[in-house]
């Protein structure tokens, strides 16, 4: 419900954020329905920057709720440019992550390649990083077109399990908070929507999140928004993927149930080792990296990785009974030479012609 603002304070444009900041400075949070309200005001252009830079400061001095959280990415998902496949949402998967946590190799992007070689249809949502070493530099430096058009990308998913859909392409909204998100130079709440927001719809996803606290109100958010499968986890050495240096705290999702659950490296038979020794020293390092776990060329602990990762991918497609029992189907994508493949499909056919 909507505060009243004294006159003397009221705002000189009709579309304002000033009632859901009176309430959060109450202390209180936002139902679904204001936080719904509120960023349709951002994400339609409406917002004065200084009321968006509030809005997002105030909700980043906590967690915010599953309903902060579902009421925005509601919006976003009204808003997304979306990708048409023809396919069943509920059978496509992604992989993105929220980022804010140090950096390994590529892991997720090389998982969902793996994964789609094992036969998961996987959009692979995914944008720049501020490393210069993304998913979308990586997979540009591999050959891909990463600015590949819609009917582009749906051919690559109904050719090889698997297309890139370049966040900056598909978010057009996003775009009236992206100078405020700059400015502020810390994570906020659209860290967490990026991956609650599919292009395709993807309604399976493994989800990593940059803080522990995070998992279950991610968790709880997916379900409300109809996920089939999502495995949300944070790993306790600080990754937002599953690690080799720690075991990840996880919640799955399957139709609005919420299982929580711990996932240990060293039980699954993976050699463990610091996540330092998996981080790329530049572009070409990791472009090296993700080409010989593809090849099977790598046998060590980025090899490791990568199928704890793919695993899990593989699980949440429902291709698996479990995260164990898909790391050998896992295996078997890279060592029979599907994975390669797969790649080198996505690279011809993402630079097609119309």
């Amino acid at each position: 419900m909507k505060e009243r603002t004294p006159p003397e304070f009221a705002s000189e444009h009709d579309a304002n954020l000033t009632p859901y900041l009176l309430m959060l400075l109450e202390g209180r949070t936002l139902n679904e329905e204001d936080a719904s309200s509120a960023f349709e005001v951002i994400m339609t252009g409406d917002a004065h920057h200084a009321e968006m830079g509030a809005l997002l400061a105030l909700l980043a001095r906590r967690l915010p709720t599953a309903d902060e959280l579902t009421g925005a990415a509601r919006v976003m998902r009204e808003k997304v440019d979306r990708l048409e496949t023809g396919l069943n949402p509920g059978e496509l998967l992604d992989t993105a992550g929220t980022g804010g946590a140090p950096k390994t190799f590529n892991v997720s992007t090389t998982a969902a390649i793996v994964a789609a070689a094992s036969g998961a249809r996987v959009a692979k949502h995914g944008n720049r990083s501020r490393t210069g070493r993304g998913s979308s530099e990586v997979l540009e430096a591999l050959g891909v077109n990463v600015g590949a058009s819609r009917s582009i990308q749906g051919r690559c998913l109904e050719k090889t399990n698997v297309c890139f859909c370049f966040a900056v392409h598909h978010h057009p909204a996003a775009k009236h908070a992206m100078p405020v998100r700059k400015a502020l130079g810390f994570p906020t709440i659209f860290n967490l929507l990026g991956p609650l927001t599919n292009p395709a719809g993807a309604g399976r996803q493994v989800m990593g999140v940059y803080r522990p606290e995070f998992i279950p109100v991610v968790a709880d958010t997916l379900a409300r928004l109809g996920s089939v499968r999502a495995i949300v986890m944070h790993s306790d050495d600080g990754l937002d993927e599953f690690s080799l240096g720690a075991p990840s705290r996880v919640a799955q999702v399957d139709d609005g149930k919420i299982t929580e659950y711990v996932m240990d490296p060293g039980e699954l038979g993976l050699q463990t080792c610091p996540y330092e020794k998996l981080q790329a020293r530049d572009l070409n390092h990791a472009v090296e990296l993700v080409k010989n776990t593809l090849s099977g060329e790598e046998r060590g602990p980025a090899r490791d990785i990568v199928l704890f990762n793919a695993a899990a991918a593989i699980h949440a497609a429902g291709l698996s009974e479990s995260i164990e029992s898909g790391l050998m189907i896992a295996a078997q994508s890279i060592d029979f030479g599907d994975a390669m493949r797969t790649l080198e499909a996505l690279i011809e056919i993402s630079n097609q012609p119309e």
